[in-house]
């Protein structure tokens, strides 16, 4: 603790003891405490001398874990805890009270040590992620296959997985089908299948066949080492806890010099300066604010730990102290809610224009897009020609030329429908989404394109409304597929037809004067990510801009990891109070009765150590993960919205006739020529539904 303990350094990785009886402070204080008692055991002996040798070695030995580095902050105008315990130890010996002397080097070394090992501990297992890389790699060069380290690993590198085999960095499939288990990196117990084309992040274990996959990042710069290199930065970030207990600490150091100095100088005008000098010791023991300065910084790296076991990456303790004070979270649509896969489902082209050529004309203004509805349109027409001149209206569509002939294609808020119209909004009623192609003027074609409401998304809603959180969804999307999803996904709050910026506008609003998150992809949503008290990225492995825009990155594709990143800031939240309180509690106690002669110089070193090993263990606590089962009873979880949620058990399945199933899947058996059953109904094989809340 000493002086480092008053500006805790949590984002330096270091090589830590292994076991708890190998910290050096804890050795020093064990042998400490074992002169001590040897030094007891020859007075009784009537051997005072050596007695005395014995413990003035004993307090040596203790003091050998704080006082050398006092003396060296001391020297550079620092003045810290280790300074008050050193003016402490040396006085009490000063005054004859060696044993007690003796005593307070061993608690301090023992929290010490306690401290030291706890803040390793977390450390090491956030960088443990880094040894989910294998030592070696096998990849194909000049036709045949050799062993290397992952350092060797160039861009382009075709490298061989077999079955059980770590991906030693990131990667694409090139050949070969697999199920990648992703659980150690995004916290995703269930195998994801993968196939050519799709990414292998670093730490992925192949549990198919063997696969080939071409390198597309250095092992330095893979996403699993630029995730422990920023949370090991961002952990160095403080937050409001943090620096309120710093900017306590900071000034209570002199604070408490000044008070001894004052209760001593009381002494001396009373005529008997030895009993206040001997209170003034105590009080500057008493008053040592060591148990305050670590009580935030222990249980943010704690708490940091623990969520990056958890699939979450959460960037400092600014992060999860205002994550544990939301109330209100605001979701993205496209990507978040939904599985960020659009197909197109459905072409209505007004007579004379074939369909097919409606789409390949679609698909030439969006062939060079990266926007998810572009790629879907683009994968449904095939080969393309690109159109020329394109240009992307933000927030609406995108228009160009193809041959001679001007086209645009957007949003029908953008672009009447004219004739379609009726078309638009049946198809928008069903749940998909629908952009209006218009050549030279006059539409032709509207296109439904169709996003699947996350399996979990319902049950993810449900565990946010039990932790008394109010949800809404926000998307640029129109208002009749926006409130569709939202229906399944039991959101009553929905806001439509929003650009960007709107959704930064929006958040205040929305929030009503309490803590609002945003969840969104981090890249379209970046404005709404940086207005929130928290921004949260969805599905960040791999994706930079999402890492770098947010406060928090969910590493997986399960949106039920929301709320549990919610519930356990929450609770680190708790402890961080809890913490504060107690030390605040310790000083402001201790302070009168040492000053007053209450307390001897033992008795409040006890007290003094013992709360600060409290404070160490209660912080540990923050490192504990809390299961999906255990955020609420299951038999008290109701209905969100207009579907049952069951938080025991798994994403619901694929079932187009029961209540949990999408509007997407409700249209493979309804078909999209006809309006579906409204919300309020039901089905054969679950009987009536209830009716969607009220915004």
């Amino acid at each position: 603790m000493s002086d480092a303990c008053c500006g805790l350094d949590v984002g330096e990785p270091e090589a830590g003891p292994e076991k708890l009886w190998q910290v050096r402070e804890l050795q020093l204080a064990a042998a400490a405490a074992v002169l001590l008692v040897i030094g007891w055991l020859v007075a009784r002996a009537g051997f005072d001398t050596p007695s005395l040798i014995v413990e003035l070695v004993a307090v040596v030995v203790a003091a050998v874990t704080f006082v050398p580095d006092a003396l060296r902050n001391l020297r550079h105008g620092r003045i810290g805890v280790g300074t008050l315990m050193t003016i402490a130890a040396v006085g009490a010996v000063a005054l004859g009270q060696i044993a007690e002397a003796a005593l307070l080097g061993i608690l301090f070394s023992i929290a010490e040590g306690l401290e030291h090992y706890a803040v390793t501990r977390t450390r090491r297992g956030l960088r443990a992620l880094l040894s989910l890389v294998p030592p070696k790699a096998t990849v194909i060069r000049d036709g045949r296959e050799i062993t290397v380290s992952p350092e060797d690993l160039v861009i382009g590198d075709v490298m061989v997985l077999r079955p059980g085999e770590r991906a030693a960095t990131d990667a694409t499939i090139t050949s070969g089908r697999t199920s990648l288990d992703l659980s150690a990196i995004t916290g995703e117990s269930v195998p994801v299948e993968a196939g050519p084309g799709d990414a292998v992040n670093a730490g992925a274990i192949n549990g198919g066949g063997a696969i080939e996959v071409t390198v597309t990042a250095l092992a330095a710069d893979s996403s699993l080492a630029r995730i422990v290199h920023i949370v090991e930065q961002a952990q160095e970030r403080k937050g409001a806890g943090q620096r309120l207990a710093d900017r306590i600490a900071r000034p209570l150091v002199p604070a408490i010099m000044v008070l001894a100095a004052m209760v001593a100088a009381l002494g001396a005008l009373l005529g008997d300066p030895m009993p206040w000098v001997e209170r003034a010791l105590v009080v500057l023991v008493a008053a040592s604010p060591c148990a305050l300065a670590i009580a935030v910084p222990l249980t943010v790296v704690a708490a940091i730990g623990a969520a990056s076991r958890q699939g979450a990456l959460v960037k400092g303790g600014a992060a999860v102290e205002e994550l544990g004070r939301i109330k209100v979270i605001a979701l993205d649509k496209t990507g978040t809610l939904t599985r960020n896969k659009p197909q197109v489902v459905e072409v209505v082209a007004v007579g004379g224009v074939a369909e097919i050529d409606a789409l390949r004309a679609a698909a030439a203004l969006e062939l060079r897009s990266e926007h998810p509805l572009a790629q879907a349109i683009v994968s449904a027409a095939g080969e393309v020609t690109p159109a020329a001149d394109v240009t992307a209206v933000a927030g609406h569509g995108i228009e160009g030329t193809l041959g001679d002939t001007r086209i645009r294609l957007g949003k029908p808020s953008w672009i009447s429908p004219g004739p379609l119209a009726e078309d638009v909004r049946r198809l928008q009623a069903a749940g998909t989404t629908v952009v209006i192609l218009e050549r030279a003027d006059q539409v032709i074609a509207a296109i439904a394109v169709r996003d699947e409401l996350r399996p979990e998304a319902a049950q993810a809603v449900g565990l946010l409304d039990r932790l008394g959180i109010r949800v809404a969804m926000l998307t640029g999307d129109n208002k009749l597929t926006a409130e569709a999803l939202a229906a399944e996904a039991g959101i009553a709050t929905v806001y439509s037809e929003l650009l960007p910026e709107d959704k930064a506008t929006l958040l205040p609003v929305l929030a009503g004067g309490k803590s609002i998150a945003m969840v969104g992809d981090g890249v379209n949503d970046a404005p709404a990510l940086a207005t929130a008290d928290i921004g949260i990225a969805m599905g960040a492995m791999g994706t930079d801009v999402a890492i770098e825009t947010a406060d928090v990155a969910l590493m997986g594709e399960d949106l039920r990891h929301l709320p549990q990143v919610l519930a356990h800031a929450r609770r680190a939240r708790r402890i961080m109070v809890q913490n504060i309180g107690l030390s605040l509690a310790i000083i402001g106690s201790l302070i009168p009765l040492a000053a007053f002669g209450v307390l001897g110089l033992a008795t409040v070193v006890f007290i003094h150590e013992m709360a600060e090993v409290l404070v160490i263990l209660n912080a540990i606590r923050a490192a504990r993960t809390q299961p999906l089962d255990r955020l609420a009873p299951a038999a008290a979880v109701k209905a969100s919205g207009p579907h049952h949620v069951d938080i025991d058990a798994p994403p619901p399945p694929s079932d187009p006739c029961c209540g949990n199933a999408s509007a997407a899947q409700h249209l493979q058996q309804l078909t999209l020529t006809r309006t579906p059953p409204p919300a309020a109904t039901g089905c054969d094989c679950c009987g009536p539904q209830q009716p969607p809340r009220s915004p």
